[in-house]
């Protein structure tokens, strides 16, 4: 028989004996394991939610926001708002050519009431053009048209959310009737699905109507508005269709070559970049504080190693006497202390892949997009490391027992 499979025979009788010493020091090892591999799984579950739900959002599309500036030399910031005309301005072909289509958006949170029941929810008012650009469609009733645009119609399209809220169902809505500061508006359809957004909240929970009737409503500036999303023709036009949206709006906001733009320009690609550079630091800084647990179950590793060389002295001072060698008294706890952590991190990828699996649940009951994911690379990850913290602390009780001279270990008591 060879060495190691020797060297393994001894360590898992050693371990056998101490069952219940050896089950307790392995579980600060299976919680580090575990948890280092769910906070993993849950990060990237994140980032691909975050990811679809910006994809989710529309195609080559550009943000265009108001942004604080000093005017002149005035000490506090100002903020220039946003226009229809500056809207009507980017969709000019000949001044923006890379310039699909412009959707000015009124955004307001209020409280809808109907059939007795209340729900406060994200009103937004939009033009036709909106539900192209935004990739939205209705799975019952008709979107709203130019017609309902131009002569200020109350009507309404509610996200299936906001749907469930008010009506307790998502479908036979067409012609009911609900509530926004008193006023009827009258439902002609229902939104499709689209899941939890990450720049503005849930998607589905909100309501659509008119942006003329919007501003005419729920607006003290007619000609206001929060924000402009802008397609660009193509992907590779979304740069250029940049440019002539930050050309165009300077030049109507009577900017100086020296002064700072009024609004922010954020591509889609900007966005998922942010989203995904939070969710990876935060999956990282998870990661790390469960990994601290790792390390205080491979101290409990040492502790009980140094435990075990004290009470078998006697038994390394006899295996000294009858030949042993140093490095085979070394293999012999270092291969106990191994197969502690191995054991350990065997029994923490079960553990967590199935905090991953309950995290999955409970996402999925609270309606959240989050699905943890538990991939390979965090399995291997998590295994390695754990193999490497039982190295890492059971050398030094390893080396301490190879150390013992046979006749001082002889007459220990």
């Amino acid at each position: 028989m060879s060495a190691f499979w020797l060297a393994l025979r001894d360590a898992l009788r050693s371990l056998w004996g101490n069952k219940m010493r050896s089950a307790l020091t392995v579980l600060g090892i299976v919680i580090g394991v575990g948890a280092v591999i769910a906070m993993l799984a849950i990060g990237h579950g994140a980032e691909d939610a975050i990811t679809s739900s910006i994809e989710g959002i529309g195609t080559n599309l550009l943000f265009v926001m108001p942004r604080q500036v000093r005017a002149g030399s005035n000490p506090a910031a100002v903020t220039r708002r946003l226009t229809l005309s500056d809207a009507r301005a980017l969709e000019d072909p000949l001044a923006a050519p890379d310039v699909a289509a412009v959707a000015p958006v009124v955004l307001r949170d209020e409280m809808v009431s109907a059939e007795g029941k209340s729900h406060l929810t994200s009103i937004l008012g939009a033009t036709p053009a909106y539900m192209e650009v935004r990739n939205y469609h209705v799975v019952e009733g008709r979107p709203f048209n130019e017609t309902d645009e131009a002569g200020r119609a109350s009507v309404a399209l509610l996200g299936p959310d906001a749907a469930e809220a008010l009506f307790g169902r998502r479908d036979g809505l067409v012609g009911t009737t609900i509530r926004i500061r008193g006023q009827p508006f009258r439902v002609i359809g229902v939104l499709e699905a689209k899941g939890g957004g990450a720049m503005a909240g849930n998607q589905d929970d909100r309501i659509l109507i008119p942006l003329n009737t919007a501003v005419a409503r729920l607006t003290s500036h007619p000609d206001r508005v929060d924000m402009l999303i802008v397609s660009a023709v193509s992907a590779d036009a979304v740069d250029a269709a940049r440019e002539e949206v930050a050309t165009i709006l300077r030049a109507r906001h009577r900017l100086r070559p020296d002064q700072d733009d009024d609004f922010t320009v954020f591509t889609q690609d900007e966005f998922l970049g942010t989203f995904q550079t939070i969710t990876r630091i935060l999956t990282i800084f998870l990661g790390g504080i469960a990994g601290i647990s790792l390390l205080v179950g491979g101290i409990g590793i040492m502790n009980i190693m140094l435990v075990s060389v004290t009470e078998r002295t006697r038994e390394i001072g006899l295996r000294k006497a009858l030949g042993a060698r140093k490095r085979d008294i070394l293999v012999q706890f270092l291969t106990e202390a191994v197969l502690l952590s191995m054991i350990g991190g065997m029994l923490g990828v079960f553990l967590g892949w199935g905090i991953s699996a309950l995290v999955g649940k409970i996402a999925a009951a609270a309606s959240a997009d989050i699905v943890p994911q538990v991939s390979a690379d965090a399995v291997l990850l998590a295994t390695l490391f754990s193999a490497g913290v039982g190295i890492f602390f059971g050398l030094y009780p390893a080396n301490r027992a190879a150390s013992l001279e046979p006749v001082e270990a002889l007459r220990y008591e």
